[in-house]
């Protein structure tokens, strides 16, 4: 597996474009430092789901659903990102 470093570079890259829930809910988000944010029906969410947050989360990956991350901050989201194929490329 890459380092995580290359990873959060690949999340950052992402940054505007569409992701989808494993529920099928739509959703984009902006990395305005070592966190970002999540915009879902054109409003942005009251979290943020930091860089520290997705390093723990991707040590446990690959994961099946959400619920295998349940321990990490906004799971539905974080393990949508991280299991898209833009983000994890073959390293997961």
């Amino acid at each position: 597996m890459s380092e995580f470093i290359e990873v959060w570079e690949r999340i950052r890259r992402c940054a505007g474009e569409e992701f989808t829930t494993a529920s099928g809910l739509p959703f984009t988000y902006r990395v305005p430092g070592d966190y970002l944010r999540v915009t879902r029906d054109g409003r942005e969410i009251n979290r943020s789901l930091s860089r520290t947050n997705f390093a723990k989360a991707t040590a446990a990956m690959p994961a099946d659903r959400p619920s295998d991350i349940k321990d990490r901050q906004g799971s539905a989201y974080t393990w949508a990102i991280l299991m898209d194929k833009r983000v994890r490329r073959d390293d997961w």
